[in-house]
């Protein structure tokens, strides 16, 4: 019996260190994919790929992807309250 309990705490040990390990990959995959989305929208957004020294184009491309926003969400509300009755 003392080589069965031996061997049910090494597993035991080895599911705990493979599980940290999962967890800790887990962090930095989702963590650096959150952050990369987030960078990428605040710059969709923001108009970095318009050019910068033309502020009426930055500006219009704001507003434009701005209200493209607003329409979506609204659209999806429309259509969640009237599909989902």
């Amino acid at each position: 019996m003392g080589e069965r309990e031996r061997r049910e705490r090494a597993r035991a040990e080895e599911a705990r260190k493979a599980l940290a390990r999962v967890e800790a990959e887990s962090e930095t995959i989702v963590g650096s994919s959150a952050r990369r989305m987030a960078t990428h929208a605040r710059d969709h957004f923001g108009g970095a790929d318009k050019n910068q020294d033309d502020r009426i184009e930055v500006w219009g491309t704001r507003i434009g992807r701005g209200l493209g926003l607003v329409f979506a969400v609204g659209l999806l509300i429309y259509l969640f309250v009237t599909y989902v009755k």
